[in-house]
């Protein structure tokens, strides 16, 4: 697929995906949604690349301030919601579990890691993006809403599911309810974000964390976390959780990179890990 909208960075076992669309602050199209979701799957399938770390082109000075509004003001031309996306759009993500085989949920199934840096406003479907990411790095100052309420329209993208499991049922109602700007360093307080800290450093901040992540933990445990996380957001049986648990220690006490950590650990030095 041609890039329009988005870049794509490979960097040692990180992929850095930019939304740039700077003349309009990284605005979304659904351009931008099929570009995204082609890099997310090329990054998938790339052997290599364990963590994906996604920000806006800092010429828009915004991570992405939501769709854009020629696309908003199509919705009453067309008298419908015209989500601009092709029929073969990729699919990252959907073979995971049925429960995650639809918009934004597909993130959950990626055995990617992925990483929001985000250095500027996050509104709308930017807002949704960085939440549905595993982690986020925030600008001090950057203004993050769902903004959906002063559209008149209804909470997007199973947002109403997931903040509450970020920052909990009550913080997540009354942002949404609200549709209010929550500040960077407000995200950082309630949780929502892992780091706030100013704009020009969040890259530097979500790739040096990525890279310690590539170094210090194996790819079959950071794999493994991801994929246990995912599932028991939305299963109910802890039991069956232990369960999948031991069945997963079990099989990877027997793996080399295991014998490896305990070899590394034993001389002070950075695993050598063999599943790259």
């Amino acid at each position: 697929m041609e890039l329009k909208v988005t870049s794509y960075q490979r960097v040692g076992e990180l992929a850095i995906i930019s939304l740039s669309r700077p003349h309009r602050r990284n605005a979304w199209t659904g351009r931008m949604h099929a570009e995204l979701r082609h890099l997310l799957q090329r990054a998938e399938g790339d052997p290599v690349v364990r963590v994906v770390v996604i920000t806006g082109d800092p010429k828009g000075k915004a991570f992405c301030v939501g769709a854009d509004r020629a696309a908003l003001d199509s919705h009453l031309e067309r008298g419908g919601y015209v989500p601009g996306t092709p029929a073969d759009i990729a699919t990252p993500g959907y073979g995971a579990a049925p429960e995650l085989a639809a918009d934004f949920a597909f993130f959950l199934g990626l055995e990617t890691v992925t990483v929001a840096a985000v250095n500027g406003a996050a509104a709308g479907v930017g807002f949704v993006l960085a939440c549905w990411c595993d982690l986020r790095f925030v600008a001090s100052d950057a203004k993050l809403t769902p903004s959906h309420g002063k559209l008149n329209l209804p909470v997007e993208y199973g947002l109403s599911w997931l903040l509450p499991r970020l920052v909990g049922h009550g913080r997540a109602t009354e942002i949404l309810m609200s549709s209010r700007f929550v500040l960077g360093d407000e995200a950082h307080r309630i949780g929502l974000a892992t780091r706030a800290l100013p704009a020009e450093e969040v890259l530097n901040a979500a790739v040096a964390y990525s890279e310690d992540l590539t170094r210090d933990v194996s790819p079959k445990a950071l794999r493994a976390t991801k994929r246990q996380l995912a599932i028991d957001t939305f299963r109910n049986d802890p039991a069956e959780s232990v369960r999948e648990a031991q069945a997963r220690l079990e099989a990877m006490v027997r793996d080399y990179d295991y014998r490896e950590a305990l070899q590394a650990v034993a001389e002070r030095r950075t695993p050598r890990w063999q599943d790259r």
